[in-house]
């Protein structure tokens, strides 16, 4: 409740006998000086059309700029940054693959999974966490596996190595539907390569060609608001086209995808606007508008006032 200096002084008047009102009566005066929002009596001020006018579109602007940041207040922001380092350490060294191909001329007992690296690992006909499906009325082949694979260059490739009889005329046409690395991140404001080879068509290309998929795979980690990360893999890839033989001069065509680790990790952090910068632009919007507002309006009144003194000395 705010009291006048003149109410303030009748209390005091009023109450003078008291001892300790001097005491009061000093205090209160005192802290009044330290008022800087001093108030102007309505008398003394001048309501304007004008000045209506801008003190409305002045509100709409200061309603349209606090929703608007609000709205980035209350959306969740996701920035990114660039390191060097293994981020999934827990992982024992390895990356876990998924891969979905269609080979619609190639018969499933012929479609094998062949793994190796650096480290010396070379598996043929790798069978676990695999499926296959027959297509085309067994003429055809989808294959679905889950494997996991090591932190060093290396390949794994689809073809009949691993089959007990090798056909003559093998067809590696192709389309491969999903290959991706590590946990599947479905985030709407991360737009990255995490399935780049999804959709790839080679259903047109010669039949015994093989195919070279050669994958640069860059280790991402994704972190939410509370904390929790989980690690996938973006990756680029580049392919070539060629006809290969065996030793014994056999076309033993094979779908080929080599891979090797960037020591660079992609860090994606979801974020929040903190409330303290949320309060200081909502001020500064506030503050900001109603001052240059009032200047403007302070320019308008002046302005015409001066106009109507033109006017006047004209009449005269």
């Amino acid at each position: 409740m705010m009291l006048s200096t003149a109410h303030v002084h009748h209390v005091l008047a009023t109450c003078w006998e008291l001892p300790f009102m001097p005491y009061v009566h000093f205090c209160v005066l005192t802290s009044v000086r330290f008022d800087i929002y001093r108030k102007v009596p309505k008398d003394l001020t001048q309501p304007t059309y004008t000045g209506a006018i801008i003190s409305i579109c002045c509100c709409l602007f200061i309603l349209f700029l606090f929703l608007s940041e609000l709205t980035g207040f209350i959306t969740t922001e996701v920035v990114n940054e660039l390191y060097v380092d293994d981020p999934d350490k827990d992982s024992g060294g390895k990356i876990d693959v998924s891969l979905n191909i269609s080979l619609p001329n190639l018969h499933c007992e012929l479609v094998g999974l062949d793994i190796q690296d650096e480290m010396g690992r070379h598996e043929v006909g790798h069978i676990d966490n695999s499926m296959k499906i027959p297509l085309n009325n067994g003429a055809g082949c989808r294959f679905e596996g889950q494997f996991s694979i090591n932190k060093v260059p290396g390949n794994f490739h689809v073809s009949t190595h691993s089959a007990t009889a090798q056909p003559q005329n093998p067809d590696m046409t192709h389309v491969i539907h999903k290959l991706s690395f590590g946990d599947t991140l479905q985030v709407q404001n991360v737009h990255g390569a995490f399935n780049a080879l999804g959709g790839a068509d080679r259903l047109t290309s010669n039949p015994l060609a093989s195919h070279d998929y050669i994958l640069k795979i860059v280790p991402t980690v994704y972190e939410d608001k509370s904390g929790k990360q989980r690690y996938s893999y973006q990756y680029t890839v580049a392919n070539k086209e060629y006809v290969a033989y065996s030793h014994t001069g056999r076309i033993i065509p094979a779908i080929w995808f080599r891979y090797d680790l960037s020591p660079i990790t992609v860090k994606y952090t979801e974020r929040r606007q903190p409330l303290y910068r949320f309060i200081t632009t909502i001020c500064a919007i506030i503050g900001g508008t109603f001052t240059v507002a009032g200047i403007l309006d302070s320019c308008i009144f002046t302005a015409s006032e001066a106009w109507k003194k033109i006017q006047l000395g004209k009449m005269h």
